[in-house]
């Protein structure tokens, strides 16, 4: 049995907090927030014990592994933390909002040879994963085109936005990662054009709601991702890889996989009314890829590395937004 902590106790921390309790090889055991009413009420649900402050939170004595799932400006700090506790740790993204604070905590996690992952949790979605497994097998031939959407379906609150990042760094970051993932290299330069259409009050943070996105491969193969913060139809998430020899294509999922055929025409179900009701699964599958890795001593994947690489090309973007022309991506 591998006992957690969880840091962190808000909405994100209680879904995972849900799957921490219900894996068979976990045994969850301590729950911090700077809001103890929070944690309490986390702890009283799972029957966890509540920490009075971080440092007991991760107790090497008491615990082998550490959720990080506290707000964003927290990361760094925490992982250190854990990692002078010679704790495993499974980390939300990103590791910190400035990339060279990222890079500084990353080098200083790899210097102790600490075992953290990633939750890039997209990586665990069934239709994405097998989309992966044929592009690796060669059914399409060689990669030449990868188009990623990710729409809707509300633009975040404005207090959110504030602290965020911006679309690239919050939004696209889990596509950054997919196009890495899947292309098996890492993009050399990016452009990026984006406007505020949804929300124009996001001008006032330098944040955009629709975005287009083209990354350009060592070998000259194109990424282009379009996003955007609002539909007025549901959550669109799809994948599409052009080979030289065939395409493969994770489609949009709709909330049921039910067709109705009548003589009146054809009805299907709507799509998702979210991302996380489209992507809910994948958390517990992360964890569980998590789990196996420290049972096995696996290499971890995704790990720091692929956190700060996603990270990179976030800010590449988000210049190429502002300087309007393609930007070097350096990692």
């Amino acid at each position: 049995m591998q006992r957690f902590a969880l840091i962190g106790a808000g909405f994100i921390g209680s879904v995972h907090a849900g799957n921490l309790a219900a894996h068979p090889d976990i045994d969850f055991s301590v729950v911090y927030d700077v809001s103890t009413e929070r944690a309490s009420a986390i702890a009283e649900r799972y029957g966890a014990r509540v920490a009075a402050s971080l440092a007991e939170a991760l107790d090497p004595a008491a615990v082998d592994a550490v959720f990080i799932a506290s707000s964003t400006d927290t990361h760094a700090d925490t992982l250190r933390a854990a990692v002078d506790a010679g704790l495993a740790v499974l980390c939300e993204k990103p590791i910190d909002l400035e990339l060279a604070r990222a890079r500084e905590v990353v080098s200083y996690a790899e210097a102790r040879g600490a075992r953290v992952m990633m939750d890039f949790n997209r990586r665990f979605d069934p239709d994405h994963a097998e989309l992966k497994r044929i592009v690796d097998a060669g059914g399409i031939g060689t990669i030449e085109l990868i188009q990623i959407t990710c729409r809707g379906p509300v633009v975040p609150p404005l207090e959110y936005v504030k602290v965020s990042g911006g679309q690239m760094r919050d939004q696209n970051v889990h596509f950054f990662d997919l196009a890495r993932w899947i292309a098996g290299a890492d993009p050399v330069e990016v452009f990026a054009a984006g406007s505020a259409l949804a929300e124009p009050r996001l001008k006032e943070y330098d944040d955009v709601d629709t975005s287009v996105c083209v990354l350009k491969l060592p070998d000259g193969a194109l990424v282009q991702i379009d996003a955007n913060r609002r539909t007025g139809y549901g959550y669109d998430e799809r994948l599409e890889v052009l080979g030289s020899q065939a395409l493969v294509e994770s489609q949009r999922q709709g909330a049921r996989r039910v067709t109705h055929y009548t003589a009146d025409g054809v009805a299907q179900s709507p799509l998702h009314a979210g991302w996380f009701e489209r992507m809910q699964p994948t958390y517990a599958r992360a964890l569980d890829h998590f789990v196996t890795l420290l049972e096995t001593g696996a290499p971890i994947e995704p790990g720091l590395s692929d956190g700060l690489k996603a990270q990179a090309i976030a800010e590449a973007a988000t210049r190429s937004l502002h300087t309007g022309v393609s930007e070097k991506i350096v990692y």
